[in-house]
Order: C-alpha cells, then sequence, then structure tokens
C-alpha cells in the first residue's frame, strides 16, 4: 500500500521526462515502436568470387582446370582495371585469377609484396551501389573511387579501403 501511494505522488514528475512514465502507469501502449520500419536503403548479397594474385596466369589457370577439373573462363584484359582476369566457376562461388595488365595495375604492387601470389580481394553483391557507398562513407568506411567503374562483369563496382574492412579489400558489386 505505501508503494502504490510513493507511486501515485511521484507519477506526476515522471510525466514530465522521456515517453511519459504516467501514461505507463496507466497504459500498456506507451512507447511502442512505430509498427512500419522503414526498408533499407540497400541490401548485402551473396559472395560472388574471391579473386586470386597470380604471377603466372597460365599455371595458375591450368592448376584449376588440368589438375582440380575446373570450369574455367578465356582470359580477359581490363585495361580499366589494370588486369587480366580468368574466373572459374565454382558450385556455390568463383575464384577469379588476377595478372597485371601494364606497368601501373595494383595488382604488380600486390606480387611485389607476395612474390608467389595470394587472395587479392572478396567480392560481395549490393542491390544498389551508389546507396552502398552514400551509407558506408557516412558510416567512415572509404571507398578506394569516387564512382563506380564497371568491372569484369559488366556490372558496377568499387573497392573499399582494407584498413576499414578489418583488413580485406572488399569489391561491392551491383547485382
Amino acid at each position: 500500500m505505501k508503494i502504490m501511494h510513493s507511486l501515485t505522488q511521484l507519477v506526476p514528475h515522471l510525466s514530465r521526462i522521456g515517453c511519459g512514465f504516467h501514461r505507463l502507469i496507466h497504459s500498456a501502449s506507451a512507447c511502442q515502436v512505430p509498427a512500419k520500419v522503414p526498408p533499407a536503403l540497400w541490401k548485402l548479397g551473396r559472395l560472388n568470387h574471391v579473386a586470386i594474385a597470380t604471377p603466372d596466369l597460365e599455371k595458375s589457370t591450368a592448376l584449376y582446370r588440368d589438375v582440380f577439373g575446373a570450369e574455367v573462363s578465356d582470359v580477359e584484359a581490363l585495361p580499366d582495371h589494370g588486369v587480366y582476369t580468368v574466373f572459374v566457376k565454382l558450385d556455390n562461388t568463383k575464384l577469379e585469377l588476377l595478372h597485371p595488365l601494364g606497368d601501373n595495375s595494383p595488382i604488380q604492387n600486390f606480387l611485389q609484396n607476395n612474390k608467389n601470389g595470394g587472395i587479392h580481394h572478396i567480392c560481395i553483391e549490393v542491390n544498389d551501389i551508389h546507396a552502398a557507398m552514400k551509407d558506408l562513407k557516412g558510416q567512415n568506411i572509404r571507398c578506394l573511387s569516387n564512382e563506380p567503374k564497371i568491372g569484369a562483369h559488366g556490372k558496377p563496382v568499387v573497392f573499399l579501403h582494407p584498413k576499414d574492412c578489418a583488413g580485406v579489400l572488399v569489391e561491392l558489386e551491383e547485382t
């Protein structure tokens, strides 16, 4: 009984703060979450591929095709990205073999530090690359270009700085 009396005296003072404690005492509907939560502006999708830099594209292609029995694409030159690519088809994703194209290739720099090659980046699909870039920039994730470029699949791509992504170079590709 004393507790009820104390609460009754306290209620008028509580109603001036936050969601109205006065209503909380008298109604279970106080401070409800809105019925509709706005949808996300962009959505992270599936893993598109894992990219592997290689100093010998022919040897790496032969490994996946002839030894592992995988289906591999033809070599494709991507001058805008400074790479030659070969895609290795897997059941659940792809591997992208990368080899330098030209002296200013980012893959050449990678291979100078990793003589045998190795995993270069991962690529994750997004449904809206511009919305993703805007949102990520707002969260202090650096994009390596101001605008997406057209990638190996003919779709817009952008790379995210590895220092902002737990040490991983992340490529986003619009689906």
